[in-house]
C-alpha cells in the first residue's frame, strides 16, 4: 500500500469512527512500543506441527532492553538461555556466550521478534507490507512477506496487542505455525545488574 492510499484510509477510518475514537497509525504504534527502556515477562511459546495432534510447549522469561537486544531464558522442557541483538544471536554455554549461525528460520523469527518488540516499523516495513488494526489499547498488526526468503518461510504473521505486545502468531508455508504469547509483561526503567552482565558479555 502506497503513502497516499495509506494516509487517505487512515483518514477515513477515522471519520467513520469518530466521535468514539480514532485509529491509530504505524508511527504511533513504533513510538507506543519504543518508549519503555526494559520490558520483562514470562512467555509460552506453542510450536503446532502439523505431523503432531499436540503443541510443543515451552516456557520461560524474556527481557528486553531497548538499546541493547532481547534476553530470551527458556525453563522448560529445557534450560537455555539466548541473547539476540542487532549483532546477532549468541546461546549461552559454559564458557559463556557463543555466536550462532544466523540464516535459519529461528533466527529470523528471533530478529523479527527484536524489530517488534522495539518498535521497529520501518525496518519491518522493508521485508513486510503491514496492516495495522485497532486502537492503542486493543490493537492487530498482520505482516505479509514481500521478500522472497521470507516468502519461503513464512505465510503471514499476526501480532496483537496493547500498551504492549501480548501475542505473536506466525503462520509457515509448509502448514506449521507458531504461537509466542506474552501474559503478564511488565515495564522497568532499568536492568538489573545480572541483566547488564548479560548483555556486556
Amino acid at each position: 500500500m502506497s503513502g497516499s492510499v495509506r494516509r487517505m484510509a487512515l483518514a477515513l477510518c477515522c471519520l467513520l469512527m469518530a466521535p468514539i475514537a480514532c485509529a491509530f497509525d504505524l508511527n504511533e504504534l513504533s513510538q507506543q512500543l519504543a518508549k519503555n527502556s526494559v520490558v520483562r515477562g514470562p512467555f509460552i511459546q506453542e510450536k503446532h506441527l502439523r505431523a503432531m495432534a499436540q503443541p510443543l510447549t515451552s516456557r520461560g522469561q524474556f527481557v528486553l532492553a531497548a538499546d541493547k537486544g532481547l534476553l530470551w531464558q527458556l525453563q522448560s522442557p529445557i534450560a537455555q538461555d539466548y541473547r539476540i541483538t542487532p549483532e546477532g544471536i549468541a546461546k549461552r554455554t559454559g564458557a559463556g556466550w557463543q555466536a550462532q549461525p544466523g540464516n535459519n528460520a529461528a533466527a529470523q523469527q528471533s530478529r523479527l521478534f527484536l524489530a517488534l518488540l522495539r518498535g521497529n516499523s520501518s525496518g519491518l516495513e522493508a521485508d513486510f507490507e503491514l496492516q495495522l488494526q485497532g486502537r492503542d489499547h486493543d490493537w492487530t498488526l498482520t505482516l505479509t512477506p514481500r521478500a522472497m526468503l521470507l516468502k519461503q518461510i513464512f505465510s503471514r504473521i499476526e501480532i496483537q496487542g496493547g500498551e504492549l505486545v501480548q501475542r505473536i502468531e506466525l503462520f509457515e508455508t509448509q502448514g506449521d505455525r507458531t504461537l509466542l504469547q506474552l501474559p503478564n509483561s511488565q515495564v522497568a526503567a532499568t536492568l538489573t545488574p545480572s541483566e547488564r552482565d548479560d548483555f556486556a558479555d
